[in-house]
């Protein structure tokens, strides 16, 4: 208490004690006891594995007798045949057993990893709390209220399991040139099993170890996991180098956990390129220091932006995982939106069109725009784009310019770019654009490399109208870019522009979208019946879906891989998993094994898989009803 001046010493005529006697009350907190589930039933049902229709052996379901073992459903899907858990299928399985060997979480670790360089070991480790976290989610309590006590057997609590980790190099960043192969055993005792995984760079090891999360599953009888505790040898490596999926998050905007349990979704299909589609003509929700007008006037809301640090975060997060993530900057087309400022900071118009209606005269789906080619100033305002882009995303191997769906009526719309054409053309026709739009790409694809100091940086665009009718190699230079091919694989007419593509030198991503686009085969967007790409493309297009049949065997080896696109005219975080998942595993085994055979051969493992995928989180869509997981074989038709 603070005295008033007028307050004097000498009113005070006593001292006052005050003895503040200290009480300690024990206060007895009761909690009310961890629901536990209700105790099991035992069903009168094993599983005998059996070769019952000549194709393979499947896991039959039987009624129990006195003498049988009682085989559960689990330890039949981990011991039947040779084909059974593993997704995407390795190159080669050599000597997997039969046996199981039971353990609980805690006592799964891995060995000494002091050899390696601080930054591999902090990715081990990281990668490691999340196969752990994998571990515990197989647990059915787990999953639902986040608790589960595991076995009670002395001997399961007791079981180790060791995984040791043979990194030869230190490579940190997954590129074009990483090696992602690596090899897989299991050998055990009575008291513990070693896994040793051996690859050459830490991201094959990373594989190694979603490979070994796939050789183990819950035993509801023992309340535990158990595993495969004997195996001679995995050997894997990927058929594609490039295995990507591409997302908008322009059209609707993605928030960044739900990007990252994307990617935690591509990583347990051995997937290793996410393409972000980051801006459109709908939003800009990509955050710049220098030109803060790009959100302010592109986001949806403050909150729909996307920073540097969000940015940053998601590649390393990728990068742990075996993910690269690489942008896309869509232009001179898809532009709109985030561009109408130009005017306010005398930097002219920006971009065309924007808005425009009727929306169908200037583009393919409303909002219209389109960069102001008339204007120099665009390129200024793209250089600190790509500057503020190239560092967010650093290390930069790809950087994905776009280039599709130029229309020539939205720039004949501006009074300005009919002049300035008019300037530099004697005649101005179709042409004169064409070239107007291949300097474009040119000079953008210089400007990047002078801005970010970036000489290797390979560009990649869509097939369009620049790249048909053996264009492509007029406009393009074969050393700098990468064609993405959206048209159709079954279009004798597309299948030529991409022959001759390849032919030019042009390496090629396939994203045919009669079966690799995952938006299709819903209600239309605009006006009624269906979008313009139904219908629905099923995992087993998916899946059946070679990229190497769209060109000849002579330039089979200028497709670097693929990647499935999801437009998100008609998704967003709430539908993400199901769109994309499990049709992405499906495209996973396409570009890792490329196998021989067709769906058919893989259903039981991609239904398998699916169940996987939802254990961990990933809410794939539905493929069957559960008697069909349970009774292999038996959902057919003839």
């Amino acid at each position: 208490m603070a005295m008033s001046e007028n307050t004097k010493p000498g009113l005070f005529v006593g001292l006052l004690v005050v003895v503040c006697v200290v009480i300690t009350v024990s206060i007895i907190v009761t909690r009310d006891p961890v629901p536990q589930p209700e105790p099991l039933f035992s069903q009168p049902y094993e599983y005998v594995c059996q070769d019952v229709t000549g194709s393979g052996p499947r896991c039959v379901k039987v009624v129990r007798t006195d003498d049988s073992n009682g085989t559960s459903l689990n330890v039949c899907k981990l011991t039947c045949g040779e084909r059974r858990l593993i997704w995407p299928y390795p190159v080669s399985v050599e000597g997997m057993g039969t046996e199981m060997s039971r353990f609980i979480p805690i006592n799964v670790m891995y060995g000494d990893i002091s050899s390696h360089s601080t930054q591999i070991q902090d990715f081990i480790k990281e990668n490691w709390e999340a196969f752990k976290g994998n571990l515990e989610m197989i647990h059915p309590d787990y999953v639902t209220n986040g608790v589960g006590e595991w076995t009670t057997s002395d001997t399961y609590n007791k079981f180790k399991v060791y995984v040791n980790f043979i990194i030869k190099t230190g490579v940190s960043t997954i590129s074009r040139t990483t090696i992602e192969s690596y090899s897989l055993n299991i050998s055990s005792t009575a008291e513990r099993s070693t896994v040793t995984i051996e690859a050459i760079t830490y991201f094959g090891a990373r594989h190694g170890l979603e490979t070994f999360s796939q050789l183990l599953n819950y035993d509801a009888e023992n309340n535990c996991l158990q595993m495969i505790n004997s195996l001679g040898r995995i050997y894997d490596e990927p058929f594609f180098r490039h295995r990507g999926l591409s997302l908008d998050t322009s059209r609707n905007y993605i928030p960044v956990k739900s990007i990252k349990k994307t990617i935690d979704a591509m990583a347990a299909n051995k997937l290793n390129y996410f393409h972000w589609h980051i801006t459109d003509t709908h939003s800009f929700p990509f955050k710049m220091e220098s030109w803060p007008q790009m959100h302010e006037y592109g986001a949806y809301s403050p909150r729909q932006v996307y920073s540097h640090k969000d940015v940053s975060e998601i590649v390393r997060y990728g990068n742990v995982r075996g993910v690269k993530v690489y942008p896309e900057l869509d232009s001179p087309a898809h532009i709109g939106n985030g561009w109408q400022w130009g005017p306010t900071q005398e930097l002219g118009t920006l971009a065309v069109c924007v808005n425009q209606e009727p929306w169908q005269s200037y583009c393919v789906e409303p909002p219209c725009g389109q960069l102001n080619i008339a204007n120099p100033r665009i390129y200024d305002v793209l250089a600190s784009v790509y500057k503020e882009l190239a560092d967010a995303f650093s290390p930069v191997q790809y950087f994905h310019f776009g280039g599709d769906e130029v229309s020539i009526d939205c720039w004949n719309s501006s009074a300005e770019i009919r002049d300035w054409m008019s300037a530099k053309y004697d005649n101005v026709t179709k042409d004169s654009y064409f070239d107007e739009w291949a300097n474009f790409h040119s000079r953008s694809m210089e400007i990047f490399e002078n801005v970010t100091g970036i000489t290797d940086v390979k560009g990649i665009l869509w097939t369009s109208s620049l790249t048909e009718a053996g264009m492509a190699a007029k406009y393009l230079d074969p050393e700098k870019f990468i064609i993405q091919i959206w048209t159709y694989q079954n279009n004798n007419d597309s299948l030529g522009d991409v022959e001759d593509i390849a032919s030019k030198g042009f390496e090629l991503i396939i994203t045919n979208a009669d079966a690799w686009y995952l938006d299709c085969g819903v209600g239309a967007w605009v006006g009624n019946g269906f979008n313009w790409c139904s219908p629905y493309k099923p995992w087993q297009t998916v899946y059946d879906n070679n990229p190497l049949l769209m060109v000849s065997p002579e330039y089979r080896d200028k497709i670097i891989g693929g990647e499935a696109a999801l437009w998100t005219e008609q998704a967003d975080a709430q539908t993400l998993d199901s769109k994309l998942w499990p049709r992405g595993a499906a495209l996973a085994e396409r570009l890792w094994s490329n196998p021989n055979g067709t769906w058919a051969d893989a259903e039981l493992r991609m239904i398998l898989h699916r169940q996987r995928l939802v254990e961990r989180g990933i809410a794939a869509e539905r493929l069957q009803p559960q008697w069909c997981f349970e009774n292999e074989g038996l959902c057919y038709i003839l």
